[in-house]
């Protein structure tokens, strides 16, 4: 179970791998979000993918409706799970899913808390330290039960072909979350220059709700720009993605899909949260980030006009051009 963003559950891909690695007869079901469940294309060892919204992680929209939960928890059962790995950010209680996972009658509950759960979770471990990364946080977990973990990187499956003959650098530059927003001018300003001094395409990315804002990107690109905002599903953004010279992106799941497909990054990495929790360990990367006393501050907005992304276009580009020399 990993009820968060898509970009969460990439980063469970070591743990999938590793479950069918060591146990390759077993059917593996991923329990996800709506928006999650997009991942799944990308995700080749699991077999089937339950998209759900819960209450727990649905910040305050969905309304009050008990007979809602009831039925998750019926559905649960009537799979006859044998079994229910939890997976949270530190930040996290893994009780609710335990909880729904008890009630379905799931004999093996693991999951990681720093409270006690009076037996909810029937495998728990000591708390690991906040600042581990979140993908060691998810395979210390399954170790803990004797899983062998042969590779602990991020990979996905890139089923898509290249969008494009030729090369271009990728700019993504919008996430869901507005505190983790680079300036899009400054943005537009920053991959124009880059695309003048290597003669590489700025492919645009995002989602559809991005297209209003995207104007005054676009037209600061000029003829740079190839728009891709809403025209992408997330394997071929991904596959968009493992085939750029370069990514341009906000700390949202395109730096950990440039993670996992070994694709150089300048990743303007909020405040809100920890580097050392999310950032790329394997593919080269540049993480650009103003110092700032309120780091980390787990928000979605910010009352200080985003101190911690002050962050020049000229350092945007030297950071890209040093990516593209090596």
């Amino acid at each position: 179970m990993r009820l968060d963003n898509i970009g969460d559950v990439i980063m469970t891909s070591p743990v999938l791998r590793s479950i069918k690695e060591n146990l390759p007869q077993a059917k593996l079901t991923l329990m996800v979000s709506p928006a999650g469940a997009s991942t799944a294309p990308l995700l080749p060892w699991v077999d089937e993918v339950i998209p759900w919204r819960v209450v727990w992680q649905d910040l305050g929209r969905l309304d009050f409706d008990p007979a809602r939960e009831w039925e998750m928890i019926e559905m649960l059962r009537q799979r006859q799970f044998d079994a229910a790995i939890i997976l949270t950010s530190f930040s996290q209680s893994p009780y609710p899913a335990a909880l729904a996972c008890y009630l379905a009658g799931i004999p093996l509950r693991l999951g990681e808390s720093k409270e006690s759960g009076l037996g909810i979770l029937t495998n728990s471990i000591t708390p690991a330290p906040d600042e581990i990364h979140q993908v060691e946080r998810n395979l210390r977990l399954i170790e803990s039960v004797g899983f062998q973990v042969s590779d602990r990187r991020l990979s996905l499956h890139i089923c898509d072909p290249a969008p494009f003959p030729y090369p271009y650098i990728l700019l993504n530059p919008w996430t869901s979350c507005e505190s983790r927003n680079y300036d899009t001018q400054r943005f537009a300003i920053a991959a124009r220059q880059l695309a003048e001094i290597t003669k590489l395409p700025i492919v645009v990315t995002g989602t559809s709700k991005d297209s209003d804002r995207a104007h005054p990107l676009l037209d600061i690109l000029g003829d740079w720009a190839i728009n891709r905002i809403g025209a992408t599903s997330l394997s071929e953004f991904a596959a968009a993605i493992a085939h750029a010279r370069l990514v341009l992106t906000n700390n949202t799941s395109a730096m950990h899909i440039a993670d996992a497909t070994n694709t150089p990054s300048v990743v303007l990495f909020a405040g809100t949260e920890l580097e050392c929790q999310w950032q790329p360990r394997y593919a080269a990367v540049k993480i650009l980030r103003r110092p700032t006393v309120c780091n980390p501050c787990y928000t979605f907005s910010c009352p200080y006009e985003l101190e911690c992304l002050d962050i020049s276009p000229t350092q945007i580009v030297a950071a890209g051009l040093e990516l593209l020399s090596r």
